[in-house]
């Protein structure tokens, strides 16, 4: 199988990860990855169940430590620190499995997307902004929420400190179109107008070409494929790769 490269860019990357290999035992997860995302734009990886997306992000976010290889964030070599180092350069991850404290207030879920209470109410503000529902949902528990509104939650306390970088793994899976499109308007925005740089694992096809700049797709712990999300044939390649 011949592996693709992302075409590299003219800026200095907020994200840069070259040759990241990861194993689990003696069965190695990711091969030699290479990847970078600019400030300013979206990069999705696209990828069946089972092809390594989680265990990337993962390790990227430091999360699984034991890896070779470069990540680099924001010029920071951060390959083998804790999380909550890589946290502090201003990268905001969003996992898969919901992580919300369901017995705690809406508020106070957003409150935990800051180092500190002191910029809590701007930050509020901003956030609800972006999704009302979060004024009058202050003080509900967050497990009280429908499905769609704890991923809009997930996705505001991401936001909350203005992050760098955004690590962001499959935040459509399980929600209805019209939650989808507003997300990806979101993260546009983000994108436009903080100049985040966002790394988004995926599966739906449309959700991740209709927001992301340029693509990836990882098949068995392999870049395959790679190009600009507007391209003609984009949708038809990925596709095809996610169809085998």
């Amino acid at each position: 199988m011949t592996t693709a490269s992302l075409p590299p860019r003219m800026a200095a990357p907020a994200l840069e990860v070259s040759g990241l290999r990861r194993f689990y035992g003696e069965a190695e997860i990711i091969h030699g990855v290479d990847l970078s995302v600019q400030p300013g734009e979206i990069l999705a990886v696209l990828g069946k169940n089972g092809m390594g997306k989680t265990t990337l992000l993962r390790t990227i976010m430091g999360y699984l430590r034991k890896a070779s290889g470069s990540v680099r964030i924001l010029g920071a070599n951060v390959l083998g620190r804790e999380a909550y180092s890589i946290a502090g350069l201003g990268v905001a991850y969003t996992p898969q499995d919901q992580a919300l404290f369901p017995d705690i207030s809406v508020a106070d879920n957003l409150r935990l997307g800051l180092r500190s209470d002191k910029g809590f109410e701007a930050a509020f503000d901003r956030v609800s902004a972006i999704f009302p529902f979060l004024r009058e949902r202050r003080r509900q528990k967050a497990g009280t929420l429908s499905g769609g509104e704890q991923k809009m939650l997930l996705m505001t306390r991401a936001l909350m400190p203005r992050p760098q970088l955004m690590l962001i793994d499959e935040i459509s899976e399980g929600l209805q179109p019209s939650i989808i499109s507003r997300l990806s308007d979101v993260l546009k925005r983000q994108r436009d107008e903080d100049r985040t740089a966002i790394l988004l694992i995926e599966q739906n096809i449309r959700f991740a070409l209709g927001t992301a700049d340029r693509y990836a797709v990882l098949k068995r712990g392999e870049i395959v494929d790679a190009g600009e999300a507007a391209d003609a044939g984009a949708v038809a390649s990925v596709t095809r790769h996610l169809s085998v």
